[in-house]
């Protein structure tokens, strides 16, 4: 069984920087697209960004361009998520999710690995709050 768990959240001030993971186990991740999401109180899950398993494809929500950054370490089943030039509104609960999506997957554009309905599994979230 899959499992993901997610570490490296904690209080930071504006404009300051962190750096989430997200480690998996219980697969073979090669065919793995994985995401990040974030959920703030009182609001809906917002998508943050999204790597193919080899890293050769990634996105980013609005929020997240020019400021974040994921990358994946294949050799330790691990990604990453660096948050940059933190703001109060990046204040959330920060989860990892993991989707098989098979060999020859392919994406392009705003909603490559950004709809959380494709995602099978999820972490148990870790917090990010930053404040001013």
């Amino acid at each position: 069984q899959v499992q993901l768990v997610e570490s490296g959240g904690g209080q930071v001030q504006a404009g300051g920087s962190l750096r989430l993971s997200c480690a998996a186990s219980g697969g073979t991740f090669r065919n793995f697209a994985m995401g990040w999401f974030r959920q703030a109180p009182g609001k809906e899950r917002e998508f943050v960004a999204g790597i193919n398993w080899s890293g050769s494809t990634s996105n980013y929500g609005d929020s997240a361009k020019g400021r974040f950054i994921v990358s994946i370490d294949s050799p330790k089943n691990t990604v990453h998520l660096h948050l940059n030039t933190l703001k109060p509104e990046d204040t959330a609960v920060y989860y990892c999710a993991a989707d098989d999506v098979g060999p020859n997957y392919y994406c392009s554009g705003t909603t490559c690995y950004a709809v959380d309905s494709q995602y099978d599994y999820w972490g148990k979230g870790t917090l990010v709050n930053v404040s001013s």
